[in-house]
């Protein structure tokens, strides 16, 4: 096993933006295409899953990004999502395998290449920003607590783990039926260490239609 291939993830409906989000245009082209754009470019990646709403434009995808292996549609939740693209790797398995939204379209190549390093060295990696805002505690419409702040971090993608570990991570968690809310706590769930990577503030997650804007100012930054 050699390398690193990367999941991309974007069959998401979008139901907070009012559309998929990943085929939204920022400037002159979708997001999910700037997203390409950053792991078609990046030395280090083979190769690419594409997890989409459904197997359509293959040959569009495929003439325009050499390193997309495969396209197959998504699951019900992105858990499963990222298993239908995962087991595709299974033929030619590489030593790490990324995972990525496909609406975080300004990820640069030092983060890709910092979460390779760590996967490599570690066996997982997650890029985390620090939590700026104080964080309260709400129950029932009042405060009950303010959390410190310091313990917690805002968790993004691209997350890279070895290959073996995030095979194990992911059966685990189909067979005792678990659904997480990325693939580091799966990891974390079968007691296996998650190395933290410091982040990118600039590697946005559009979610909803400010987030355009933002995105294009950020560009021009």
């Amino acid at each position: 096993m050699t390398g690193a291939s990367a999941i991309i993830v974007a069959a998401g409906a979008g139901k907070r933006f009012g559309q998929m989000k990943q085929f939204a245009y920022l400037r002159a082209k979708p997001v999910l295409e700037w997203t390409l754009e950053r792991f078609q470019a990046h030395a280090e990646i083979g190769s690419i899953v594409l997890v989409l709403p459904d197997e359509q434009d293959l040959k569009h995808y495929r003439l325009r990004y050499a390193k997309i292996v495969d396209i197959v549609r998504g699951g019900e939740r992105r858990q499963d999502s990222v298993w239908q693209g995962f087991r595709l790797l299974a033929a030619s398995a590489p030593e790490v395998v990324l995972v990525h939204d496909g609406a975080r379209p300004l990820v640069t190549a030092d983060l890709i290449s910092r979460v390779i390093a760590a996967a490599r060295a570690d066996g997982a990696a997650v890029p985390v920003l620090p939590v700026e805002d104080t964080i309260k505690e709400v129950r029932n419409g009042r405060v009950a607590g303010t959390v410190d702040r310091t313990l917690l971090a805002r968790a993004q993608t691209p997350q890279g783990f070895r290959y073996d570990i995030l095979k194990r991570a992911l059966d685990a968690a189909r067979k005792a039926r678990i659904a997480g809310t990325d693939e580091a706590a799966l990891v974390e769930r079968i007691g296996l260490p998650v190395t933290a990577v410091a982040g990118d503030p600039r590697n946005i997650k559009i979610t909803t239609p400010i987030d355009i804007p933002i995105a294009e100012a950020l560009l021009d930054a």
